[in-house]
């Protein structure tokens, strides 16, 4: 069941613009190039991840057929930019999904993004890595559907306001988040981009894991998980 105040997510959204301010989009321009920033790096603070993609871009190249003619070495020494954790598995996954893209789409992921949303989505998935969560950050990214994708940081500050139910099983509770939020988004693609990037931000900044910093965040009236945890103290 969505939260009675149809207007809360857009007040929790503008407070948290106003803390933050507007985060930065991440630089790719296309949905391949969605890809290969996700699989340059891992795990890594988005300055290094953006050193990795700038690299790749300045390098090689971004287009399918750019990384099926790069050198495996050359690949190696920039996914190692972004960090040495999985180095041959991320530049094999590069490789893989541009031969999927040269084979599928004629070497341009974008036409996937003109079938309707459901087969846009399975193709997507076709790619290794690439879950609902990211299918769908591609959509908006690239401006092809009006939907909130969220990653494990903007969900978790969604739940803990009381958007959903937490869940072991991450897919589970993402599907009951975007079920709570569908019914007050702002079906613009500035607002919807804005709100996936802040809620990452302060799911990373503030709103952590463990030992969340609640007296710091703009939305703590609005946060069932802070209100409970002001109780227990």
């Amino acid at each position: 069941m969505p939260p009675k105040d149809a207007n809360k997510l857009r007040r929790v959204v503008g407070a948290l613009l106003d803390q933050h301010g507007r985060i930065p989009a991440p630089p790719p321009a296309n949905a391949f190039e969605h890809v290969l920033w996700e699989k340059v790096a891992y795990l890594a603070a988005d300055d290094v991840r953006t050193r990795a993609f700038e690299e790749l871009r300045t390098r090689v190249g971004l287009s399918p057929q750019d990384i099926l003619d790069a050198k495996p070495s050359t690949l190696r020494q920039i996914a190692r930019i972004g960090g040495a954790i999985g180095v041959e598995d991320r530049v094999r996954h590069m490789q893989d999904a541009a031969a999927f893209v040269a084979d599928t789409f004629d070497g341009s992921l974008d036409k996937a993004l003109r079938l309707p949303r459901r087969d846009a989505m399975r193709a997507l998935r076709k790619i290794h890595g690439v879950g609902e969560p990211g299918a769908e950050k591609i959509l908006l990214f690239t401006r092809t559907e009006r939907l909130l994708p969220l990653d494990s940081n903007g969900a978790r500050v969604l739940v803990r306001i009381g958007y959903g139910v937490d869940d072991k099983n991450y897919s589970a509770m993402y599907r009951s988040v975007r079920e709570a939020t569908t019914p007050e988004l702002v079906p613009r693609f500035d607002w919807l981009i804005d709100t996936h990037l802040v809620l990452r931000h302060h799911g990373k900044m503030i709103c952590k894991t463990s030992a969340p910093r609640c007296g710091e965040c703009s939305v703590r009236a609005e946060c069932a998980f802070a209100r409970a945890s002001a109780r227990r103290s």
